[in-house]
């Protein structure tokens, strides 16, 4: 696999974004991602991934979190979001390419400038598509229909949620993603299945759903009508400024994003219902597991709690 189709996965298929409360095994925080042919999840002190090989022998690996993200200031609400955020994505292409090389019994090995290159190239197209497209769109249709600046931005919102759905949709056709995302749907009904008290043998996990609040899929639906609001507030002038304003504000909306889905994971009130049309997306990014998918989904659970 490529690092640009890593980095795309790494955002749709994390999960730990919010810590969940309640009953005794909700008070202890777990969540992972989908990777190649396995699944990884984290536990209070310990990452572990279970990778089926050639062989159809579950192979684990662990390696400890990283201690940054307990210090106070990573701890400030918004900032905190970003920060998780940057440390899932690091983690999570770690763990994709790891994936790769038990799942095809080969090593993949980028040089230096291979990885700049690829992460520069994966950052231009995220901003043409994700951010350039949507607003040229907006604006064009706004100037045509001489609509207000607020209606703008709304409409620039829209493009980039179905543009957004469009892609997902897209890469969901593929062979190799379709398995990803049946192993997301795994990891979904595991952890549903351990936060609920159950019995973790792949026929009771099996029972339970594959949609869960707390999914990066659904994150990314909230970043995207955040991001409505906050560019609303920025004063239109150049083309670059307004490119360079979203840019540079991405973080901050990544951060508000963050504290509304945590506010909702733990909400059975009005934040459940906000949060609802979110993930109604995760249909496309899960897919129903076999038992052989459920069974290395189980086993990276207990051994991240093995800790």
């Amino acid at each position: 696999m490529k690092l640009l189709k890593k980095i795309a996965l790494s955002l749709l298929l994390t999960h730990n974004l919010a810590s969940k409360e309640g009953c005794e095994r909700e008070n202890i925080p777990v969540g992972g991602q989908a990777v190649i042919e396995g699944v990884l999840m984290k536990g209070p002190n310990l990452w572990a991934m279970c990778v089926r090989d050639p062989q159809g022998k579950i192979v684990t690996e662990t390696w400890q979190p990283s201690t940054w993200l307990k210090t106070k200031f990573w701890q400030t609400p918004v900032i905190r979001g970003f920060a998780t955020m940057i440390e899932m994505m690091r983690v999570g292409i770690k763990a994709l390419s790891r994936s790769a090389d038990i799942s095809l019994g080969e090593e993949e090995n980028l040089s230096p400038a291979e990885t700049v290159g690829t992460i520069v190239i994966a950052f231009i197209a995220v901003v043409g598509l994700f951010i350039a497209l949507p607003m040229f769109a907006g604006e064009l249709i706004a100037r045509w229909c001489q609509l207000s600046p607020f209606a703008e931005h709304a409409l620039e919102g829209l493009f980039r949620g179905i543009i957004f759905v469009a892609y997902v949709a897209g890469i969901s056709l593929y062979k190799d993603i379709a398995r990803v995302f049946e192993y997301h749907g795994a990891e979904h009904k595991t952890i549903n299945a351990y936060e609920a008290g159950s019995s973790m043998s792949p026929n009771e996990v099996s029972k339970f759903s594959r949609i869960h609040r707390r999914c990066g899929t659904s994150f990314l639906i909230i970043v995207i009508v955040v991001s409505i609001i906050v560019f609303a507030l920025i004063p239109t002038t150049t083309i670059f400024w307004r490119i360079a304003s979203r840019v540079i504000l991405l973080p901050l909306v990544i951060g508000i994003s963050y504290e509304i889905i945590k506010g909702a994971s733990k909400s059975n009130g009005i934040g459940k219902w906000l949060i609802t049309p979110a993930l109604a997306l995760q249909f496309i990014t899960t897919k129903e597991p076999s038992n052989d998918q459920l069974e290395v989904a189980i086993s990276a659970l207990n051994k991240a709690l093995d800790a």
